[in-house]
């Protein structure tokens, strides 16, 4: 598994991921019969995790800056 997911890219993943769940729960939020949804918010903080989207390698993209040959 390559690294496609640049610091920045990390970063704000984890921020709405973290956001996304606390809806989920409800933090701060009011209760409503859509909190569920929240719980995608464990996708994007996977990928920052990981370090890698499985969605930019099938579109060739990265966020990642160039490495020096």
């Amino acid at each position: 598994m390559t690294v496609n997911i640049g610091l920045i890219d990390r970063i704000v993943r984890i921020v709405v991921g973290v956001v996304l769940i606390a809806y989920a729960i409800p933090v701060g939020f009011a209760p409503t019969g859509w909190n569920w949804v929240g719980w995608i918010g464990i996708v994007p903080i996977i990928t920052a995790v990981l370090g890698n989207c499985p969605l930019y390698s099938l579109l060739g993209l990265s966020t990642c800056p160039l490495k020096p040959r």
